[in-house]
């Protein structure tokens, strides 16, 4: 079996490839820092580990990453990172790439890689998206939004691959706050309970391969995700507000 993982260099992504290596899977490691994907890939067991040093925010990237990374048994889509900050006020060229990461390199890869398993009739992608995706996001809109995205577009592949009955799987990972590298990268610190990066990862691994589709760690989240269903946005954006405010290093 061989997975890639994208956004591997740390965080999830890191440790998802830990996982998948304890397992024997091959793997493809893609992030834009090259030095630490060499680390992560030290730290594996594993002999069929290849490193990718690439920046997804590219669609042509993402074109080349599928041309270069082939049987895929796996995709996990794991890149990401967040915008803190008033929408007037946050800088458009970061959000922009925010979007290409997020969103167009997820909806590429998905695509590319979920014909070629459509074809040989097996295969799993995961998505990694956030309990964001289920809510309004003042003070981090791009990245609640890009969320929304990956959340409603992995639900309608979902749908078209049952009426196919392919035996291909999909499935949504949607964490709360995780103790991991995008903290830096957006600019705000968590004042919420975090659960570990490890701790994610595993969970996840273990439901993909139980082909769940939706997997939400940790019980607060499942009932946050609720909550949010349930709760009109007014409120819920209030909410936020409120919950992100508290963020500000």
């Amino acid at each position: 079996m061989k997975a890639l993982i994208t956004g591997a260099s740390s965080g999830i992504g890191r440790d998802m490839a830990r996982e998948l290596d304890k397992m024997g899977y091959g793997l493809v490691l893609v992030a834009r820092d090259e030095a630490r994907l060499h680390e992560v890939k030290e730290s594996l067991k594993g002999k069929n580990i290849e490193i990718i040093p690439m920046d997804l925010a590219s669609e042509e990237n993402c074109k080349k990453l599928h041309s270069m990374a082939k049987d895929i048994d796996t995709l996990i889509n794991n890149a990401g990172f967040g915008v803190f900050g008033n929408f007037t006020q946050t800088d458009l060229e970061k959000e922009l790439d925010l979007i290409k990461t997020n969103i167009t390199a997820v909806h590429i890869l998905s695509k590319l890689y979920l014909k070629d398993m459509m074809k040989k009739n097996s295969g799993h992608i995961l998505n990694v998206a956030s309990i964001a995706g289920f809510m309004p996001g003042p003070l981090m809109d791009s990245y609640y939004a890009s969320k929304a995205y990956v959340v409603r577009l992995s639900e309608g592949i979902r749908a078209e691959i049952k009426r196919a009955k392919a035996n291909v799987k999909i499935s949504l990972l949607c964490p709360g706050p995780v103790d991991t590298n995008f903290n830096n990268v957006a600019g705000v610190k968590f004042n919420l309970y975090s659960l570990s990066s490890q701790k994610v990862a595993k969970y996840a691994i273990k439901k993909m391969l139980k082909n769940k589709f939706m997997i939400v760690p940790g019980i607060g989240i499942k009932i946050l995700r609720v909550l949010a269903k349930i709760s009109p946005n007014n409120i819920t954006s209030r909410f936020v507000y409120m919950m992100q405010e508290r963020k500000v290093k």
